[in-house]
């Protein structure tokens, strides 16, 4: 049996070359200066974070996968959910372990894949649709920050399980955070749940080796940005000029990447006509990634309008998901 595939595209190469220019305006106009991390992912930044989730240091793709081979079963027996969103999907590799769960269980009907790429989203959703006879996809090529209002809707008869996974939602500061999962619940309807990936507080050495392993992998992903600012908006940052940083800020319980300029420079982008003054020492913010609490987690859902139902970590107590219910 053959179901349909269709892809709602809301970005394409235009909005992402306008939203990389206002990012990169307004983040080396401020003090302090910053990049968001989503621009990371060009083609070589993609890999390099492939390359990275398999490194010894880094943990949380193992610790993720651990607990889903766990409890799928036990997410799609308590979410009963017909439809699988997934944002932020990439190739779908860990979406497996709740497809084959939420199949195994007879209530899979739709499978709705989100992401920024819209030729990732296409191959991705044309290689779940041969793994899954049956189950309609229905792809969605946006922002999560701006297109969360578009998710595709629910079944009649059925519930859906927004899955946002790899600790991703650390990357929002705390009102982005609240911002966004008041949002999401706003989309979903009573009864339907979103599966939330959190990585967990921890010590500070693991933390900082995570983000800044020894085979210099995470540094050359830090410095992309740079290279695709160069492609993108023609300027003329010279990558090795900045050293990788990572650090934990203990108040706000987020590592810190950072790039860290070695030297005084102009850089000029040519796009935004645009010269940008970096002292020597200074730091370009590419990334926080927040560290979670389970009491943390369950306020900030409680907040937006969702109750946490189920809890799970890693046997070692690294990684956590939560499913909670919107109210």
């Amino acid at each position: 049996m053959t179901a349909a595939i269709t892809f709602d595209v809301h970005l394409d190469a235009g909005d992402m070359e306008r939203s990389l220019r206002d990012d990169v305006h307004d983040g080396l106009t401020s003090t302090p200066k910053t990049l968001p991390p989503k621009w990371f992912y060009d083609d070589v930044g993609s890999q390099l974070f492939d390359e990275i989730t398999r490194l010894p240091e880094y943990y949380p793709t193992r610790r993720e996968r651990e607990i889903l081979e766990v409890r799928a079963g036990e997410i799609a027996t308590v979410s009963g959910a017909t439809a699988l969103v997934e944002l932020g999907s990439g190739t779908s590799t860990k979406t497996r372990l709740l497809l084959d769960a939420l199949r195994d269980a007879g209530t899979l009907h739709t499978f709705a894949p989100f992401d920024c790429s819209e030729a990732t989203l296409r191959e991705a959703g044309e290689s779940i649709a041969a793994a899954y006879p049956g189950v309609s996809i229905h792809g969605v090529v946006g922002d999560f920050e701006r297109h969360l209002s578009l998710l595709p809707a629910g079944d009649h008869d059925g519930t859906r399980m927004v899955a946002f996974l790899g600790g991703t939602i650390g990357n929002l500061a705390p009102a982005e955070r609240a911002k966004f999962l008041s949002t999401l619940a706003g989309v979903l309807s009573e009864g339907e749940h979103l599966l939330l990936g959190t990585d967990l507080v921890k010590a500070r050495e693991r933390l900082v080796a995570a983000y800044d392993d020894a085979a210099g992998v995470t540094a050359a992903f830090n410095r992309n940005v740079l290279a695709v600012i160069n492609r993108t908006l023609r300027a003329d940052f010279v990558p090795d000029q900045f050293e990788h940083v990572a650090l934990w800020n203990d108040d706000e319980e987020w590592i810190e990447m950072r790039l860290r300029s070695d030297g005084a420079h102009d850089v000029h982008i040519e796009a935004l006509r645009l010269t940008v003054s970096v002292a020597d020492g200074e730091d370009i913010r590419t990334e926080i990634s927040a560290k979670f609490r389970r009491e943390g987690v369950e306020a900030e859902l409680n907040e937006a309008g969702f109750e946490l139902q189920r809890w799970w970590t890693d046997a070692a107590g690294d990684f956590a998901l939560s499913l909670a219910v919107r109210r």
